[in-house]
């Protein structure tokens, strides 16, 4: 079984990856920060032209740690978003030394429930990703995926860090999904290693800009690739 994720901004993104074929959207907010929190309006709007499944991310700032303040509104977002149509969250958070703040994760987790959640390439940005990785994939809570590249800089340096992980066993191939720079020439090699989940953002816009709109063109062509991957 496969799944294209594709990332949308906008309610007309998320009628384009529909149409093109797209399996699950990541609704965000500023990409220029990698993505934050949107407003439930957006993610209002995006569920009035989609049946796709919509999960939104949860996150304040550019970085991947978050202060209690911050974590409070989040939590509160949460609530507010789900109500708006969200079906899942995208969220994860490192401590100031690098690992993963479990804690602060959980809490989030918390109020997500019953939704299901992604954790995000916070993952990659880890001091120790193969500690990280252990941990990660214990937090439970209704985790189910978890956004990677294998590396900080993307599939192109960590692809091989993927097969690894994927080799470990069927359970744990099955909750990466490889996104950041994902690339086509990619697609087979990680399906090849048991991996069915992926996620794209300026792969699917045209000249890979955040200001061009999903093209559901573009969208048909990874979603034809991943299909032939993984069938």
């Amino acid at each position: 079984m496969s799944l294209l994720e594709v990332i949308a901004l906008t309610a007309d993104d998320a009628r384009a990856a529909q149409d093109g074929g797209a399996d699950r959207l990541e609704v965000v907010a500023d990409m220029a920060a990698d993505g934050l929190t949107p407003d439930p309006d957006v993610v209002a709007a995006v569920r009035r032209v989609t049946t796709l499944p919509i999960r939104v991310m949860l996150r304040a700032n550019a970085g991947f740690g978050t202060s209690a303040s911050e974590l409070d509104r989040l939590r509160g977002a949460a609530a507010d978003l789900a109500e708006a149509g969200a079906d899942g969250f995208v969220f994860g958070f490192l401590e100031p030394s690098g690992h993963v703040d479990a804690v602060a994760t959980g809490k989030l987790a918390t109020d997500a429930a019953p939704l299901p959640w992604t954790f995000h390439r916070a993952l990659d940005h880890a001091a120790d990703p193969v500690q990280a990785w252990g941990v990660v994939r214990g937090l439970g809570g209704g985790l189910d995926t978890v956004l990677t590249a294998g590396s900080p800089r993307g599939v192109d340096t960590g692809v091989d860090v993927l097969v690894r992980r994927a080799a470990e066993n069927r359970d744990a191939a099955g909750m990466i999904m490889a996104g950041g720079g994902l690339r086509r020439k990619h697609v087979a090699l990680l399906a090849a290693a048991g991996i069915g989940a992926f996620h794209v953002g300026t792969a699917v816009r045209p000249d890979g800009a955040w200001d061009a709109p999903v093209d559901p063109a573009l969208v048909r062509e990874w979603r034809s690739l991943v299909s032939a991957a993984t069938g």
